[in-house]
């Protein structure tokens, strides 16, 4: 038996560990032929080849023919091969009620619901046999890797609850599932951020780059107000900052601005239904929104259906997720002009998504109001959900 040499031995067995499949056989089968008579039992003694190994080796090398290798049968497949579409109705079941991290520290997302009530939202809403579902501990799973969290119901629950917050989100939950399912229904999230000083205040966060900020805030500041509508099926989210005082003729003008921009992409839509908080603006007894908002839908010949978030719960609203996404954006960073809040905010990447982000200028006048005969005519156009009129209402546009 000849006696390989270490320095051979070790390039040998470097070489046929890099290569893999066929060319790693036929590599072996060329040096046990090399090695003459005998060279399967050196091979196995000398380099620790497998001689099934060197056998199909050989059989490749006289027959010209690669035998096909069995990786791809080989191992567990995951839940989401069999069940396709399992990913995408977890989502569809925990976005309802989940929300960002209250305090921005975190792009975390948190959801009220267990993996255990998942599973069995799984089978009552969407159809699911018990038989076909995975485990609890891979639902768990699932929804880590899609990036919602579990949290105490201490750390979510709001300071303070009305008596219908619960109808509120059963009936929200309702609407935005139909929105969803119906092709010719679009769903958008709207709401306001706290408006943004602009100038070298230390806003948080930290930077590898060293950065020195004013340690107080002296005279007048710009200030700017940041206004979202976003799309949850599209995972899209337009950015408005604006000058002036966020008032119901502002948020409507944006919303116009938004569909002048996006009606011909979405010219099939009938209906869009908005979800918001009820802020003092925009609250379904604000006399001038609702006005404002009737002759949109009058102009446009759509119905928007208006449907609200409880009182202290305007974090499970999904556009609270992108400005949270926003606020981690820019942590650590000088927002010393306008142009870098735009700039910044026109770099920001949600859901593989880069937002499309606008400058409002326009200055508007505060307290404008209806009298109780013009709203009572207004009214006239409106329905409201009889047992929680105060947030879910419909306006059917008409032809002027």
């Amino acid at each position: 038996m000849i006696e390989l040499k270490d320095a051979l031995k070790a390039l040998y067995i470097k070489t046929a560990q890099k290569l893999k499949g066929t060319d790693r056989r036929q590599f072996m089968a060329e040096v046990v032929k090399g090695l003459g008579i005998g060279g399967q039992s050196q091979a196995e003694q000398q380099l620790g080849w497998n001689r099934g190994t060197i056998r199909k080796g050989m059989r490749e090398l006289t027959t010209g023919q690669a035998m096909v290798d069995g990786y791809s049968r080989s191992g567990r497949k995951r839940v989401e091969t069999r069940l396709p579409h399992l990913l995408e109705d977890i989502q569809a079941i925990v976005d309802a009620q989940s929300q960002i991290d209250p305090s921005f520290k975190s792009s975390r997302l948190y959801t009220r619901l267990s993996a255990a009530q998942v599973r069995q939202q799984l089978i009552l809403q969407k159809g699911y046999p018990d038989e076909a579902l995975p485990s609890e501990e891979t639902i768990r799973q699932r929804l880590n890797e899609l990036g919602y969290h579990l949290r105490r119901v201490a750390q979510i629950k709001p300071k303070k609850r009305i008596a219908q917050t619960e109808a509120i989100f059963e009936h929200l939950h309702q609407v935005n599932q139909q929105a969803d399912a119906e092709p010719h229904v679009l769903r958008l999230s709207m709401d306001a951020k706290v408006a943004l000083k602009v100038g070298e205040f230390d806003r948080g966060g930290k930077t590898r780059v060293p950065t020195v900020a004013l340690d107080h805030d002296f005279g007048e500041v710009q200030s700017l107000t940041p206004y979202g509508i976003f799309l949850p099926e599209h995972n899209e989210l337009s950015l408005f900052f604006v000058y002036s005082t966020l008032t119901a003729d502002c948020i409507v003008d944006l919303l116009e601005q938004w569909w002048q921009r996006e009606k011909e992409r979405f010219s099939y839509i009938q209906t869009l239904v908005l979800n918001q908080d009820n802020g003092p603006e925009n609250h379904s007894r604000r006399t001038q929104f609702m006005r404002r908002i009737i002759e949109f839908a009058d102009k446009h010949k759509l119905t928007v259906q208006l449907a609200y978030y409880p009182p202290y719960h305007s974090k499970y609203n999904p556009v609270e997720r992108s400005f949270g996404w926003l606020e981690q954006h820019w942590n650590g960073s000088l927002l010393d002009c306008v142009e870098t809040v735009v700039r910044f905010a026109e770099t920001l990447s949600f859901k593989g998504n880069h937002s499309a982000v606008s400058l409002v200028k326009q200055v508007y006048e505060t307290g404008v109001k209806l009298s109780k005969q013009a709203m009572a005519e207004t009214e006239q156009q409106i329905q409201r959900l009889p047992s929680l009129p105060k947030w879910f209402v419909e306006i059917r546009g008409k032809s002027p």
